[in-house]
């Protein structure tokens, strides 16, 4: 399965699809979502998801980047439509890390669009201060902030949010992590439609390419070194994709 580029986004596109996904990654990897969260994007793809990741650069106001990667995904969603996809009643879901939660959050309370529902990885939403630590060295006075605020991202969601059905994991060694905070705001306002999932791991736990070890025609101790070293690495990550898997088709196989 071979990834594509089509109006701006990354795109894998299964034999028999079954569903869509919309994926956004965190602040500083979200630029090339095709190699920084491979793993995890080609295995949902192979259990029949459509995906679209849409690259991203970020700046203070969180509100346009919202705007510009929905817009993003609606253009590739309609060319897909017209070349690639037959049907055009398959559920879109969300799915976001860190800043990416944010951002599905956002879009899911101030634009108007469909989803089935959203995965919602290591929210986070810090302040600008906490998040960029070289503003206090430019200026101790100089005042910005993240376009919604961190409150304010709180009271739009609260007051705004649209879509019910929600899964949100929180890793066992995230320090950065917020979910807990979302956890009770979503399920406020949607009771009984929310999934709370906490995973082992940390927040760079969904990141990370295959990396496919290749064993020779005679298989040596350093084959088996390397396959150990690999499956304890993507241990975490697996579990990450079956709990989103299970969630997404609680009766399939994988």
């Amino acid at each position: 399965m071979d990834w594509w580029e089509i109006s701006g986004n990354w795109v894998l596109i299964p034999q028999r699809p079954t569903a869509i996904v919309h994926f956004l990654g965190g602040a500083f990897v979200a630029t090339a979502p095709q190699l920084t969260y491979r793993r995890l994007l080609e295995r949902l793809a192979l259990q029949g998801y459509v995906i679209i990741a849409t690259p991203f650069v970020n700046t203070f106001d969180h509100a346009a980047i919202a705007q510009t990667v929905l817009q993003s995904f609606d253009r590739t969603l309609d060319a897909l439509y017209a070349s690639h996809l037959r049907r055009r009643s398959l559920p879109i879901y969300g799915i976001g890390h860190s800043m990416g939660c944010k951002l599905h959050l956002l879009i899911g309370s101030l634009f108007s669009t469909e989803r089935a529902g959203n995965i919602l990885i290591s929210f986070n939403n810090f302040s600008a201060r906490n998040a960029v630590p070289l503003i206090e060295q430019f200026s101790p006075v100089f005042s910005v902030e993240f376009t919604p605020s961190p409150l304010e991202t709180n009271q739009i969601i609260a007051q705004n949010y649209r879509v019910r059905r929600n899964l949100l994991v929180k890793f066992s060694n995230d320090t950065i992590d917020q979910t807990t905070i979302l956890t009770d705001l979503l399920q406020t306002r949607f009771p009984g439609m929310v999934v709370a999932q906490h995973l082992p791991g940390n927040h760079l736990t969904p990141l990370g390419p295959d990396a496919n070890w290749q064993a020779g025609n005679v298989f040596t101790p350093f084959d088996a070194i390397a396959q150990w070293m690999r499956q304890e690495v993507y241990r975490e990550l697996h579990q990450l994709e079956h709990t989103i898997l299970r969630w997404l088709n609680p009766l399939a196989r994988f």
